[in-house]
């Protein structure tokens, strides 16, 4: 049986679920990576085991976090129950099962892709459902409701696309593979994540750092300026245009440097003086985003495309990785402490929630992170494989040694 929790609270067991399944999916997908340092370095990115290992990380590991977050978060945030617990257990079965699937076959049976990426569709489309009926209900409209709304509806497009590219790869359609390929992976990475990521930053950020009284004029700016980037990006992808590439970027940057620009307000209007170290990380990691949005600007101005395989992995790792790490640092102790010991407050000793997760760890885990990322994009762009496999296995020690950390607040 699963047990039911009243008012706008989560069943434990569903985000966690997906969370559990995700950690174990950043280490598998990070040593499949490992194992493709000369295809990298060579650049050779389409081949099985680089694509196996991408959506492993992308789908099993971002994905299935993203999703047992907003399972937790989006009662809290919109105040209102999730529409189906029941329904949410369902589509991680799904959702879990077709994942797996799905990078096996791109990695041993490429030609059965169809059938398991239509098995991760169905588990993202009920994702997908789930969320429209319970932010649907939501009675007060806000600019959280259009980014999410709106990373929804990027992921969903991403999804579509991608079943059209594993028909495309099997025969079974006929399309213009690249401007499809390239729209697939702007709206999966760019639009989907970071657009979910600027709307639980409006709410955790001020949260975690004790922010009040700062104005969300800003918001809507960012919202538009962001929105008509991805848009006028994407179209530049189908008519093959450097000049329309180049204003969609422009549009791209300027929305994420007013995002940037609006956080450090919130953080200016913070109570909290010396904020906690892991939640540093996602702070961090919004400037690693902006340099990012920043280069990509001045390798169109110089036609350097060349470096958009470097820009988009770093994009990838140290944006939005670095940023789901520093909150999940934060999220997960809140969670299972309010789980487990908010009703013996005051009955009996209970552990202070800093105490459930290894804070003095949290610098050098960062820090590897930190320097195994930098190191890969190094090697791509120095072309070695040596630098790589090295960085990459410091990535890979941070990766295991952060899960190790989060799979320790469950003992606690």
């Amino acid at each position: 049986m699963i047990p039911q929790i009243s008012s706008t609270e989560t069943n434990i067991k569903l985000p966690f679920s997906f969370i559990i399944f995700s950690l174990v999916a950043f280490i598998v997908s990070q040593g499949l990576f490992f194992f493709g340092g000369d295809y990298i370095v060579n650049g050779a990115y389409r081949v099985p085991l680089l694509w196996s290992s991408a959506h492993l990380l992308v789908l099993g590991w971002m994905l299935m976090l993203a999703m047992g977050a907003m399972y937790q978060l989006v009662p809290v945030v919109f105040l209102t129950p999730i529409w189906s617990e029941k329904l949410g257990f369902i589509q991680f079965f799904i959702s879990s099962i077709g994942i797996v699937a799905f990078s096996y076959t791109l990695f041993y049976e490429i030609e059965h892709i169809a059938y398991t990426a239509s098995i991760v569709i169905i588990g993202i489309l009920l994702f997908i459902f789930q969320m429209y009926k319970t932010i649907n209900v939501q009675k007060e409209k806000n600019i959280m409701t259009v980014l999410v709304g709106s990373a929804l509806l990027c992921l969903f497009l991403t999804i579509i696309l991608g079943l059209l590219l594993a028909l495309s790869l099997t025969g079974h359609a006929t399309i213009d593979h690249l401007p499809v390929l390239y729209t697939h992976i702007l709206l999966g990475l760019v639009g989907w994540f970071t657009l979910l990521i600027f709307g639980f930053s409006y709410k955790m950020l001020p949260m975690f750092s004790l922010a009040h009284g700062f104005s969300m004029g800003l918001s809507t700016w960012v919202t538009t300026s962001y929105i008509f980037g991805l848009i006028v990006v994407s179209m530049s992808f189908f008519y093959n245009s450097d000049f329309i590439l180049l204003v969609g970027s422009i549009l791209l940057l300027i929305g994420f440097a007013l995002f940037a620009y609006h956080m450090n307000q919130v953080i200016k209007k913070r109570l909290k003086k010396v904020l906690d170290k892991p939640f540093i990380f996602s702070i961090i990691a919004i400037g690693f985003g902006l340099l990012i949005h920043f280069g990509a600007v001045i390798a169109i101005l110089f036609n350097r495309k060349d470096l958009f395989i470097v820009l988009a992995y770093l994009y990838l790792i140290t944006w939005v990785v670095f940023s789901i790490v520093g909150y999940l640092y934060k999220i997960v102790p809140f969670l299972w402490w309010t789980h487990k010991y908010s009703k013996l407050m005051g009955k009996e000793k209970v552990p202070a929630l800093k105490d459930l997760m290894n804070e003095p760890l949290a610098i050098p885990v960062f820090s590897a992170f930190t320097v195994g990322a930098l190191g890969v994009g190094l090697a791509i762009i120095l072309g070695s494989t040596t630098i790589f496999q090295v960085s990459q296995a410091i990535f890979i020690i941070a990766t295991t040694v952060f899960s190790a950390i989060i799979f320790n607040v469950l003992r606690k």
